[in-house]
């Protein structure tokens, strides 16, 4: 049995960073990874998609050049193993990245192979058995499948497998309109495929409030996608040309499959029952507010703790954990606001509450919102799409959520939430003076325009 001072399961975004640090203050650590360096993000999500996502924005703007003045001659061309491999080296630079940091770190071994749970202190992994006072899962999440007629009978994709695509599908289904399936319906509607998006529920994005959310359909439809919300009984079947997808309402003849309809925690296979480690009928390990299991020295960390799904909260796990264990601080997830984005083009910006959550807590609340139309950076750059919202508590005058649909959505929402981290007031927010000609330059203007509701 090998000994450690503390075990990491998991290189997503929050384990590599916590083990380095345990390293620097001189401690024997174990860095054990099933497959990748990086987890998720570097692999198969936020990396290599927003990598896409550019290409895909590129052969936009070309499309739409003359609009600008610039004319191209012929038809702009998609060279889909140029894209691919473009994402693919964004991948690997990302991934040696790490493989070279970890191996300039005396104290840190790294092991490849899947670890089991022999006991609360000890693991198991390609049949050898280590031991640690302190052990770390930072496992992540997959793409989940859901139990469709006829979907065993299909070859699908799922967001891990559609970035290796090195072709362009002729007609894409996209089976979920939540966060990630928008972002892929978008980038292959602009690389030149025929888009569908299926989706079970009422609308799309179904987490923001309806305004956002028909405003993101009314950006995807612009462009040529097709819309199916409250479908039901989806089925699919093998045709001569493809994949055909069935509904209540449609009937539509895929050549390739997208099933975008949600993910689940990596846990079922880590031997929770050995350590005792307990978690929701999900999967996802139930932690406390310093993200501390029901079990003595384990923690969960990342995607697979249930307490956040994006890189920025796995990340943010891990500050919580050093600084409450390395520097004696006292941090909690309970004081984290989270912020987000969703990253068709123009993208959204998010932050705390949405409209319909404020109005449910009982608070006094004041709204304001702008369309881009009137952001003088969005007309000068052709793209006014979309909209800026904020809410407010009419009573402390702090700001309570926001939410911003337009161009550089994804970067002005933080002005809002470095806003609300320092407790700053709206009134105070208000008397910035910024830069102009930006979209940043309208936030006290929103502001000044909250109105009681």
């Amino acid at each position: 049995m090998k000994s450690f001072d503390a075990i990491v399961i998991g290189a997503g975004q929050a384990g590599p960073f916590l083990a380095a640090r345990m390293v620097e203050k001189g401690m024997k650590v174990a860095l054990i990874e099933r497959k990748f360096l990086g987890g998720t993000c570097v692999n198969a999500g936020c990396m290599p998609t927003k990598t896409l996502v550019a290409s895909a924005r590129a052969a936009h703007v070309a499309r739409n050049g003359a609009v600008y003045g610039v004319n191209l001659s012929g038809e702009i061309a998609i060279d889909m193993k140029v894209v691919r491999g473009r994402a693919e080296t964004v991948t690997m630079n990302a991934r040696n990245g790490l493989i070279g940091w970890f191996a300039g770190m005396d104290g840190m071994t790294v092991i490849f192979g899947h670890a089991r749970f022999e006991d609360p202190k000890t693991v198991s992994v390609n049949g050898e058995t280590l031991t640690a006072p302190r052990i770390f899962l930072n496992v992540g999440a997959r793409p989940v499948i859901p139990d469709l007629p006829g979907v065993n009978d299909i070859d699908y994709l799922t967001s891990t497998s559609i970035i290796h695509l090195d072709r362009l599908p002729r007609h894409l289904a996209v089976i979920g309109g939540s966060y990630i399936g928008l972002e892929f319906a978008q980038m292959y509607r602009r690389f030149g495929a025929e888009v569908s998006i299926i989706e079970h529920g009422p609308k799309l994005a179904s987490r923001e409030d309806e305004d956002i959310s028909d405003a993101i359909a009314d950006v995807l439809r612009s462009e040529g996608i097709d819309i199916h919300t409250g479908a039901s009984d989806i089925a699919f079947a093998r045709s001569r040309d493809g994949i055909t997808v069935a509904t209540d309402s449609a009937r539509i003849d895929a050549s390739h499959v997208l099933i975008a309809t949600g993910r689940k925690p990596n846990t079922d296979d880590l031997g929770l029952d050995a350590a005792g480690v307990i978690a929701d009928k999900h999967g996802y390990i139930t932690v406390d507010d310093s993200l501390a299991t029901n079990v003595d020295g384990i923690w969960a960390l990342g995607d697979c703790n249930g307490q956040g799904a994006f890189t920025h909260t796995s990340y943010n796990d891990f500050e919580i954990a050093a600084a409450n264990l390395l520097d004696g601080d006292d941090r909690k997830v309970s004081s984290r606001i989270l912020a987000y984005a969703l990253y068709i083009d123009p993208p959204l910006g998010r932050v705390g509450m949405t409209e319909k959550q404020a109005r449910a807590s009982g608070r006094k609340i004041m709204i304001s919102t702008r369309p881009m139309s009137r952001v003088g950076r969005a007309n000068e750059r052709g793209e006014t799409k979309g909209f800026m919202k904020v809410i407010a508590d009419a009573e402390t005058k702090k700001i309570l959520g926001a939410a911003i649909l337009g161009i550089e959505g994804d970067e002005v929402i933080h002005g809002i939430i470095d806003a609300m981290n320092a407790g700053t007031t709206y009134p105070a927010l208000q008397w910035s003076v910024p830069i102009h000609p930006t979209v940043s330059e309208l936030i006290p203007t929103l502001l000044g325009d909250l109105k009681p509701v």
